[in-house]
């Protein structure tokens, strides 16, 4: 892993440096920017391996940017954000966002995320199937097709972002299997600290709405109280 594009995006110049410096210490070429207005361009000039985005921009907030940016584009999005309100970060999960890192913050802690991010979007373009594992799975009213990373609910195809997909696909490949907020941090998003259980309830609750009849009601993905998520299968 190295040589990969990074876009940051925040509007303070020395934040911009000190997370350029970093990354390019790592190996990581860096693209950088100080307004939300000019990432979308850079994007589809650039095409970024994974975009740090800080949350306060002083034109377009980096909230509506990533709203954007997921109408096109699975590009993995690390958000710096200066509050630690719990608000901002579940609003920033909930558009798209498929990380965050809380200012000041921890440089190897950084590069740790983005290195994990990689990781997951680098694996989720590549179908490695062990022999005689289903490349499609089947279930009542659902389809996943694990090669073309495609699903469709009832027939209809469902748009899902690399984390929703990878989460789902987990899942269902263990039907009634219990796995713990922990177990879901580590096989999904790949780290071991400052687990925040709030990232796997706010991707399933945005699975949810995409693939339940009812979300409030879910026939898939059920809640183990205490522990975690389950794929109910009978």
């Amino acid at each position: 892993m190295a040589g990969e594009k990074i876009l940051v995006v925040d509007d303070e110049a020395v934040v911009r440096k000190v997370v350029e410096h970093h990354l390019v210490r790592e190996g990581f070429r860096v693209i950088a920017a100080g307004d939300g207005g000019s990432v979308f361009e850079l994007v589809r000039a650039h095409e970024p391996d994974l975009i740090i985005l800080d949350i306060l921009l002083p034109d377009l907030d980096g909230i509506e940017v990533c709203r954007e940016i997921r109408k096109g584009n699975n590009v993995p999005i690390i958000f710096l954000t200066s509050k630690r309100d719990s608000s901002d970060i579940v609003l920033g999960l909930g558009v798209g966002g498929d990380d965050y890192i809380v200012k000041p913050f921890n440089p190897k802690e950084l590069i740790a995320r983005v290195k994990a991010n990689l990781r997951r979007s680098l694996l989720q373009n590549v179908v490695c199937q062990p022999p005689g594992q289903r490349k499609v799975l089947a279930y009542p009213g659902l389809e996943i097709d694990l090669p073309s990373r495609t699903v469709s609910v009832g027939g209809s195809p469902v748009a899902l972002t690399n984390k929703e997909f990878e989460l789902l696909a987990l899942l269902a490949q263990n039907p009634n299997r219990v796995f713990s907020y922990n177990q879901l941090l580590e096989l999904v998003w790949q780290f071991k600290y400052n687990a925040d259980y709030r990232t796997v309830m706010v991707h399933i609750n945005r699975l949810r709405r995409k693939i339940e009849l009812d979300p409030s009601k879910p026939r898939y993905i059920i809640t183990v109280r205490g522990i975690g998520y389950k794929f109910h299968h009978q």
